[in-house]
């Protein structure tokens, strides 16, 4: 059994503040030390430059500079593979590839991304760390189809790129839905893509003829935004707050159809959760959420809300279709998206590279 120690550059898995890159760094922990080996969070230091602020950046150096070299020192001795979540230019590892060349030990990335468009300009520098840490990694596991175009083309030397699908921290599904409940919304409510998710999905809804009810679930800066996109639909929008995991749980379990259009998601946990328990999805056919969908015909991003209303339409009148469209979406995650899985493809990756290390 072997001691790892994770990183997770941009937010620590046990920060208070939640998020799906948070969630996905917890599973990933979890996911990693399944077979029992020891998994040990490296460090807390955030690295996130969001503007692009050379004084930032310089700040964040001097102070992974000083926490590298505590790292060396005070890791255990035994510590046999270093591990870095979501390496990218605006947060980049500045300790893993140091660490790694310091103790002689193997250096591995999970959902890490390159971006040569942004090798000038503001983020210029952060950009390029990210870019030499891609470089040192000898394997980079990739959650998405799309995150491996870049990666391919960047490859470096004979360095392994290992498909991952993201995964849910659970080696079984959780109970079916009966799919006769309210259609359900999860998504945090922040500015930016969260916002004009919630703005496309109240489009879909003004075009959305007959009864209905939607549950949303989450909180966040934006509410009242996202209030007012919703304040035409009166008492057909239930607003329930953020939700813990098993509330959100309960809710799956008793809503008809899980609905986010998904704009720019990375993936989408929610997506997921709702599908393992066999809600039928309406979203977007969008690069990353299709990778975690269940095959169906999901609308383009051109044909707007009018197709997801559609969409929407068709799984509310037909019971049959939902609970159908459900049972495959079950198969689908219980055959690609457990977390057994995931164990199995990341050790299959790394334990070779122990081994020769040895």
């Amino acid at each position: 059994m072997a001691r790892v120690a994770f990183y997770s550059p941009m937010k620590a898995p046990d920060s208070p503040v939640p998020s799906g890159d948070r969630e996905m760094a917890r599973n990933l922990m979890q996911a990693i030390a399944a077979q029992g080996d020891t998994v040990e969070l490296a460090s807390r230091l955030r690295i996130y430059d969001k503007t692009g602020d050379a004084q930032v950046q310089t700040t964040l150096r001097a102070e992974a500079d000083a926490e590298g070299r505590r790292l060396i020192d005070d890791l255990p001795s035994d510590t046999a593979l270093w591990v870095t979540y979501h390496n990218y230019y605006k947060a980049p590892d500045l300790l893993g590839p140091r660490f790694c060349k310091a103790r002689n030990i193997p250096y591995v990335q999970l959902e890490s991304t390159r971006a040569t468009s942004r090798l000038t300009g503001r983020w210029a520098g952060f950009a390029q760390t990210a870019h030499k840490a891609c470089d040192a990694a000898q394997v980079i596991f990739y959650h998405t189809a799309n995150d491996l175009i870049t990666l391919e083309r960047e490859r470096y030397g004979d360095q392994s790129l290992v498909e991952l699908p993201p995964f849910l921290p659970r080696s079984d599904l959780p109970p079916a839905s009966g799919c006769d409940g309210p259609m359900l919304t999860v998504g945090m409510m922040r500015h930016g893509d969260k916002l004009a998710s919630y703005t496309l999905l109240a489009q879909t809804l003004s075009l959305l003829a007959g009864d209905w009810i939607l549950d949303i679930a989450g909180d966040g800066p934006a509410r009242p935004a996202v209030e007012t996109l919703m304040a035409p639909f009166g008492s057909k929008v239930r607003f329930l707050g953020q939700c813990d995991r098993d509330a959100l749980q309960k809710l799956y379990e008793t809503a008809s159809v899980l609905v986010w259009p998904g704009v720019n998601e990375a993936y989408g946990m929610i997506y997921l959760e709702a599908q393992a328990s066999g809600l039928p999805v309406v979203a977007q056919d969008r690069p990353g959420v299709r990778d975690v969908l269940a095959p169906s015909d999901y609308p383009s991003v051109e044909a707007g809300p009018k197709s997801l209303a559609a969409r929407l339409r068709s799984l509310l009148d037909n019971p049959a279709l939902r609970l159908s469209q459900g049972a495959k979406a079950r198969t689908h995650i219980a055959e690609r998206h457990l977390m057994p899985a995931a164990t199995d493809r990341f050790w299959q990756a790394t334990r070779p590279l122990m081994e020769v290390r040895s």
